[in-house]
């Protein structure tokens, strides 16, 4: 009872200093006076694990570093085609293999250095050492001979198609035509970083050294790095040195790692957020009946998923696992606790992405997956070791797991523990293999199949699950990326994901669809597949303000 008492009382004083973060009093609310003076507020769900954009991998770091950092390219919100960024210029060979780009000579360093080719040919080979374990390394390998560096194979860098011709002229070759490589140079793995800030702070291979502190961090993007309170908040603010500085309307963002959805929507609704990283989905019907211009819901390119760690000996076979992934109502657990938000998901990849299917080799079907755990020596769960199910700190994820854990209860006669743990622990958890089964989520880095398809490659950082197929990597590093046709292509994905799905090393549960309480003085944030925004075209409206009678009341009621 003491122990009850005592966490009442600490969650009353935190939710209660929430809604005093700059005003659930009578002053003037965050939003009020940010939309004024272009401070845009937005809740992030977690603490960021790092910012260095080799080493994270989260979408909660993504938002931060896109602020922090930039690359050669970006992409308009609105038609998430290709632009300029620190490349002003860029021409492709005949072949398809060859990128020549012109760097702008006005780009700059946030302490006023200039961004030249030399700092992505050596940001680039930091990124493949392999001491360094980027997680998203594989995103060089289109690039000739990156792979091989990386395993060693090849020692001189020289060999690898990256080069400095002079300080603004980058030449990249590709081992193969590859259709969505300038997608790639607008993810944050292949930002260049500050050479001399890094050597400095560490050796170049180290990663989580100090150089991403307030206080050493030197950044080319659209804003620098003012403040990080842990646990509080982490503020960023306009980039003077940054060469598109005049087209930068804010002059703040200010992230918030909180990862309650109640409490999120609590300080959404008091006008202390812009913009969420997700709706609390228990409101949505609310708002959707009461204020839709309040929310932002779109199609979105990711898969809902529970990895599971092969290396388990009851998790080895992949007859259990079917089992798991077969005894799953997905359309039940949408329509009952996830007000219809998203789709069912049999396989990695989204339909229709592209113009890509990808198979269905499973479905609902409790008595098959029955038959497969006797098969597989557990006849009626008998035997079967108690298991834990790990899932970041989030409210709709331990509704899922909760809904997960009976269901596999009822229909399986197994025990399942649920183990939540924050964001920094649940991925060291999955990156050290400290887990059986993982609450998981992959979205989409570029539109195209392949970002779904070779994370699971053998040797990746973002594989967690210890799965190999040496036949599904050649399919996905070899067959597709040498087609000569985009049917031949597509055919070898099918096949790669069809071998995948029925060994199943990871359970598809849902499709995901983008979800925001969005305020409606932001703008430049249209809704796209990927949730995609770039921050050189956000911008808040000054003329909606809390202080106008119809916006006052705005989001009263409805508790």
């Amino acid at each position: 009872m003491v122990l009850d008492r005592i966490k009442f009382v600490a969650l009353s004083c935190f939710i209660a200093a929430v809604l005093l973060i700059g005003g659930c009093s009578r002053g003037e609310s965050n939003v009020s006076q940010g939309n004024r003076e272009q401070v845009f507020h937005k809740s992030n769900n977690a603490e960021p694990q790092g910012l260095d954009p080799h080493v994270v991998t989260g979408v909660a770091e993504h938002h931060i570093v896109q602020a922090l950092f930039e690359g050669l390219v970006s992409k308009n919100p609105h038609t998430l085609e290709i632009e300029p960024a620190v490349a002003e210029s860029w021409a492709l060979s005949e072949d398809g293999k060859v990128y020549t780009f012109k760097l702008r000579q006005n780009a700059n360093w946030s302490n006023g250095d200039p961004v030249t080719a030399h700092d992505f040919a050596w940001s680039w080979w930091r990124a493949l050492q392999p001491a360094l374990g980027s997680q998203y390394v594989f995103m060089y390998f289109p690039i000739k001979n990156a792979e091989r560096y990386f395993n060693q194979e090849v020692i001189d860098f020289d060999e690898v198609g990256i080069k400095a011709l002079d300080d603004y002229t980058l030449r990249v070759e590709l081992a193969n035509p590859t259709p969505y490589f300038m997608q790639l140079l607008d993810h944050y793995s292949t930002f260049p970083v500050h050479r001399a800030t890094i050597e400095k702070w560490g050796k170049p291979d180290e990663s989580y050294t100090p150089w991403t502190r307030p206080e050493n961090i030197v950044t080319n993007g659209p804003f620098v790095l003012d403040e990080w309170r842990l646990n509080k908040h982490l503020m960023v603010r306009k980039n003077d040195a940054y060469w598109g500085a005049d087209q930068v309307r804010l002059q703040k963002i200010v992230f918030y790692p909180y990862e309650s959805g109640p409490i999120v929507e609590r300080m959404f609704r008091a006008g202390q957020l812009h913009y969420t990283y997700e709706t609390f989905i228990d409101r949505l019907p609310w708002y959707r009946a009461n204020k839709p211009d309040y929310v932002q819901v779109a199609p979105y390119a990711g898969t809902y998923l529970y990895r599971v760690n092969t290396t388990k000996p009851h998790l080895a076979d992949k007859r259990v696992r079917k089992a798991l992934a077969m005894t799953i109502d997905r359309q039940k657990m949408i329509s009952t606790i996830l007000n219809d938000l998203f789709t069912p998901a049999y396989a990695i990849t989204p339909p229709g992405l592209l113009g890509y299917q990808p198979p269905k080799l499973f479905d609902y079907d409790p008595d098959a997956a029955r038959a497969l755990l006797a098969e597989a020596g557990y006849p009626n769960g008998e035997g079967f070791p108690e298991t834990e199910l790990q899932y970041n700190s989030s409210e709709q994820h331990r509704k899922i797991a909760i809904a997960v854990q009976q269901m596999w209860n009822k229909e399986l006669n197994i025990n399942i523990r649920l183990q939540n743990k924050d964001w920094k622990v649940y991925l060291d958890d999955e990156q050290t293999g400290n887990y059986d089964i993982s609450r998981g989520g992959w979205i989409a880095d570029y539109v195209d199949p392949n970002s779904f398809l070779d994370m699971w490659v053998s040797g990746s950082g973002l594989n967690r699950t210890r799965w190999a197929n040496p036949r599904y990597d050649e399919l996905v590093l070899q067959r597709a990326p040498e087609a000569k046709s985009r049917e031949d292509r597509y055919a070898a994905f099918y096949a790669a994901e069809t071998m995948i799905m029925q060994d199943m090393p990871f359970i598809p549960i849902y499709t995901y669809s983008s979800h925001h309480f969005k305020h409606p003085a932001v703008r430049g944030m249209p809704p796209n597949i990927m949730s995609y925004y770039n921050w050189r075209y956000v911008w808040l409206d000054p003329d909606w303000s809390d202080a106008k009678p119809q916006q006052q009341t705005a989001l009263s009621g409805g508790i």
